[in-house]
């Protein structure tokens, strides 16, 4: 067989084996390519995707600076794709605007790189930089619906006559037929009126918008299922019981670690947790870490089906999943005294996380439940969080959230500490006593001074937390209590 014969049917056994899942083999065999065809430089591209998904960070960036050393067709593209490992993989802010300026020389008018690094400004708290940048993007595509939106997001409105409101409202008429359009404008649309105080409108306009998120669903999504969701919140139960610990108790210690025990923030989405972390984080001993996948990717790669494999699951397993959560740690936060991992659904793992870390200090978050409902039907969440563009179903995962977290304090009790928003924001020095204790810091005053710090905040929280405490948000549902009358029933059943 011809030697390039020979290359491209090896490539077509790793693009096989990629679309089967069999990710790890499919790099294998990409690497056993280019080995001998280093060249073909849309391979490097390929094997820069796949170890990108397969969190293998720096030999991903070191197989796209490959293919640019071969001049590969579209380099602002690989460009961009270094960029998003350097800001979301390995948290390096800095080196991700490099690969977007980069990017920019080659490509001025390349709007996925304006776009990103309006984002990472954002991110950064550089508000007048992004508008900068989503304007530009809107000069070369004045009907780019995420640019609009994005730039309305970062508006101040007071008036629903704004002209920017009227321009969301065409835009979001203009986009039908484009669903995913059609929900980041409206999104854009309800949070403007919502500041105006038009909250009628804004009901209208946010419910719309959650349809057109439901309908903008990739094919094969899965619909938020309530007895599924059910059933596995029983499981979780049922597998994480004192026997469970006796067992994994017996194995000895957890591997040893450089610096303090872990934090880990969890909670429902938009319940505080991104406002606990940034007022930790302003401590000089603590590193933000952000919504950090390590745990969930623990589970999916080690522990499936979860939490079934559990049964199987010994002290030596648990010493080597927690030997490589701290390989991650020891990776992107080298220098970390004290580490928060703060990615709200670990609630659904503190069983491991405890026999993992037995000294792991947990904050769970919370606040108004009708409030934490409804700030998550107002927000544009990704579409693996089926339940949150219904609200009911939203309730209906709070109550299952809130029998989870019973299950856990009924086994760690006060290992874990409850930070919550409204009394915070109320008394916030009182309830910065206890979180600090609990964490096993002394006192700081300047966690008090949250919003002046300067490090990325990578969430929709970002221009919240770097504001002064205020207390609008607290009792923000009886702006639509006639509206949510059906969720407040359902989370206070008649007794």
């Amino acid at each position: 067989m011809e030697p390039l014969a020979t290359a491209q049917r090896m490539v077509a056994e790793a693009t096989a084996l990629e679309q089967a899942g069999r990710l790890a083999e499919a790099a294998r065999v990409y690497q056993a390519v280019l080995a001998q065809w280093p060249f073909l430089v849309d391979t490097w591209y390929n094997l820069g995707l796949l170890l990108r998904r397969l969190g293998h960070y720096e030999p991903a960036l070191a197989a796209y600076q490959q293919a640019l050393d071969w001049g590969i067709q579209g380099p602002e593209e690989v460009h961009l794709n270094r960029s998003v490992i350097y800001a979301d993989g390995l948290l390096q802010p800095e080196a991700a605007e490099r690969e977007l300026a980069a990017a920019l020389r080659l490509a001025p008018a390349y709007v996925p790189a304006l776009l990103n690094l309006a984002n990472l400004r954002e991110d950064l708290g550089r508000r007048h930089e992004a508008r900068e940048l989503y304007s530009r993007v809107l000069a070369l595509d004045p009907a780019h619906p995420e640019a609009l939106a994005r730039i309305a997001n970062l508006a101040d409105f007071s008036d629903p006559a704004d002209p920017l409101i009227e321009r969301l409202r065409q835009a979001v008429r203009a986009a039908s037929g484009r669903a995913a359009d059609q929900a980041s404008l409206g999104f854009a649309l309800g949070r403007a009126l919502d500041a105006c105080g038009a909250h009628d409108a804004a009901w209208e306009a946010y419910t719309k918008a959650n349809q057109a998120s439901r309908d903008s669903a990739p094919p094969g999504t899965q619909r938020y299922d309530r007895a599924a969701h059910e059933q596995l919140i029983d499981r979780i139960i049922a597998n994480f019981d004192a026997g469970f610990f006796q067992r994994v108790a017996a194995g000895g210690t957890t591997p040893s670690q450089a610096g303090a025990p872990p934090v880990f923030i969890c909670g429902m989405f938009r319940s505080g947790s991104t406002l606990a972390e940034q007022v930790l984080s302003a401590h000089p001993r603590v590193t933000a870490g952000g919504e950090l996948d390590w745990l969930p990717a623990l589970v999916h790669s080690a522990l499936s089906p979860f939490p079934e494999a559990l049964a199987a699951t010994g002290p030596v397993q648990i010493r080597q999943l927690a030997s490589r959560y701290l390989e991650a740690r020891a990776a992107v936060f080298p220098e970390a005294d004290v580490l928060t991992d703060k990615r709200p659904d670990n609630f659904l793992y503190l069983g491991l996380v405890k026999a993992m870390f037995p000294d792991a200090r947990i904050v769970h978050t919370r606040r108004s439940p009708l409030d934490n409902c409804l700030s998550v039907y107002f927000l544009h969440l990704d579409h693996g969080m089926g339940y949150a563009t219904q609200l009911l179903d939203i309730g209906h995962y709070y109550l299952q959230q809130e029998r989870l977290m019973a299950h856990w304090r009924a086994l760690f009790g006060a290992q874990i500490h409850e930070f919550d928003y409204d009394r915070f924001v109320a008394a916030p020095a009182a309830e910065l006593a206890g979180l600090l204790a609990h964490c096993g810091l002394e006192w700081d005053s300047r966690c008090l001074e949250f919003h002046q710090a300067r490090g990325s905040v990578k969430t929709a929280s970002v221009w919240q937390v770097r504001q002064p405490l205020y207390q609008r948000s607290s009792g923000r549902w009886r702006n639509y209590e006639r509206q949510l009358a059906p969720l407040r029933a359902m989370l206070s059943p008649p007794r």
